[in-house]
């Protein structure tokens, strides 16, 4: 029963759930508007029960082969004279560049994947979902799934539009290619001026560093696809900033062919499905990057969803609502992103010297220890699914 499954997005939440749906029996096939699979991005957490999920596709080892082995964040002033350091130690817990992740992902799971074409219309009926494609002829599924991130074309398409899900975090984000000569090894360095941060990742174990630039705005109108425009907003922001190395940061941000840009958003929906068509990853619950969730949701999401698809015997209806029940805790938890963005970008010069001499106290490592702690005697076992009945 509803064997065949059409997933929208090569997303890490996309290529996962084709993994573990294979697994359980079941025929997906992936359609990703990208002509290959994008293999760009910033670090990404895997974490909490994403570690028994990724150990449980067999990639866990390559996972932890290619972290990223940043110690911590450091914050700088205009003279490039550390002020404040937090050092990352979460043994629970692997970074990995989100490229890295796609390309195992890809690597565990053999589908069939239509590069270069997206879904244009949807029409559901009692036996199955009739799809039409903007290049390939019309195909009937089984079921659909919408794993193409915040601005999904899945969830307008059947759910509505974008402003009634999608809530604005008072912040944008960009992210691209930088000099690592730039940076401190090993270290995420950030400069501050109110309402605004320049910064530079540079992992251990990759040539390639990433320039990382936050604002503070309310909601402006773009086109989110439009990356010229994107380039424009992002220099228009920070072109008159010549403290610290942020000239060259942006200098060499903007030739980056695969710049990123997005709001820091959120997605809020009392259900990710609707008929015959369901949601998974950001296109369901986007945490925003500032929770550092987004991979563990996605992957643990994905996992949930097609175990519940099995344990249901393929019946949506079933699995659709237990998927919501069990996980949407989870996603409730990881939305509360708490004073993170006002770490990385304080208001003003004050908040940034509170933060400063916060971040210094030897108790915020003593809050995180205890922190990982109770969460890890709070947690339930991830279940176990066993093949489609």
């Amino acid at each position: 029963m509803n064997e065949r499954v059409l997933i929208s997005g090569a997303s890490i939440a996309g290529l996962a759930l084709a993994h573990w749906l294979t697994r359980h029996g079941f025929r997906p096939t992936i359609v990703e508007r990208a002509p290959r699979l994008r293999t760009g991005g910033n670090g990404v957490d895997v974490r909490g029960d994403a570690v028994e999920v990724a150990a449980r596709m067999g990639i866990m080892p390559q996972v932890r082969e290619l972290a990223t082995d940043v110690h911590g964040m450091k914050f700088v002033d205009a003279g490039d004279r550390p002020v404040a350091r937090v050092e990352f130690r979460d043994p629970g817990s692997v970074e990995i560049m989100r490229g890295d992740l796609v390309a195992l992902l890809d690597e565990a799971t053999d589908v069939e994947i239509l590069f270069g074409d997206t879904i244009r219309g949807l029409e559901q009926d009692a036996d199955g979902v009739r799809v039409t494609f903007e290049h390939a002829p019309a195909r009937a599924f089984d079921l659909v799934v919408g794993a193409d991130g915040m601005h999904s074309h899945v969830r307008r398409l059947v759910f509505g539009p974008e402003e009634e899900f999608v809530r604005h975090k008072d912040h944008y984000f960009a992210f691209a290619d930088a000099d690592a000569a730039l940076g401190e090894d090993r270290w995420v360095t950030m400069f501050n001026t109110p309402g605004r941060m320049a910064g530079i990742y540079r992992s251990g174990n990759h040539a390639q560093a990433k320039a990382y630039f936050i604002f503070r705005s309310a909601p402006l109108d773009y086109d989110h696809r439009d990356i010229v425009e994107h380039k424009r907003l992002v220099s228009r922001t920070f072109g008159d900033e010549t403290s610290w190395r942020t000239r060259e940061l942006l200098d060499s941000a903007l030739a980056d062919p695969d710049f990123y840009f997005d709001a820091l958003g959120q997605v809020h929906m009392d259900s990710w499905s609707q008929g015959r068509v369901v949601l998974v990853g950001d296109a369901a619950w986007c945490a925003s990057p500032a929770s550092g969730a987004g991979a563990e949701l996605a992957l643990v999401g994905a996992y949930r969803l097609a175990g519940e698809l099995a344990a249901a015997g393929g019946d949506h209806r079933v699995a659709f609502a237990r998927y919501d029940a069990v996980h949407r805790p989870l996603v409730e938890k990881k939305q509360q992103i708490g004073p993170n963005v006002r770490l990385m970008v304080p208001r003003t010069e004050g908040g940034r010297c509170v933060r400063d001499a916060l971040v210094r106290l030897p108790l915020m490592k003593a809050v995180g220890a205890v922190e990982r702690r109770v969460q890890g005697r709070n947690a339930r076992p991830l279940p176990v699914y066993g093949p489609r009945r």
